[in-house]
């Protein structure tokens, strides 16, 4: 990115819950770190709603298995938003440094029509 630089959303929290930022430009060791926790939480996620789907078509699934089913996809929602989070924030800023090359010196778009 050439122009603004927007913090990257980790994948995790920090003390007390709270949100971890990144400063970067993609390619290093952290954000390598954070993307493989974002797969796999990713992963998890989709593992988890394969559960659900069988678990729901159960009707022996007692309270206490769809609780736990409940709380297991709660964490996983939180996790899938937080990603969400972070690569549309990623986004916002690619698309806002793309409008900055095409702009002329009184800041109107020079953009290519779309077809």
């Amino acid at each position: 990115m050439s122009g603004i630089e927007i913090p990257r959303l980790l994948p995790w929290t920090g003390l007390e819950g709270k949100a971890c930022y990144l400063i970067t430009d993609g390619s290093g060791r952290l954000s390598r770190m954070a993307d493989t926790a974002e797969r796999v939480q990713l992963g998890m996620a989709g593992d988890l709603l394969g559960h659900a789907v069988d678990m729901l078509a159960d009707d022996r699934a007692t309270s206490v298995q769809l609780r736990y089913l409940l709380a297991g996809m709660h964490r996983s929602l939180t996790d899938v938003l937080r990603i969400a989070e972070s690569r549309g924030a990623r986004l916002l800023a690619f698309e806002y440094d793309d409008l900055e090359e095409h702009e002329d010196e009184e800041g109107a778009c020079n953009c290519p029509s779309p077809r």
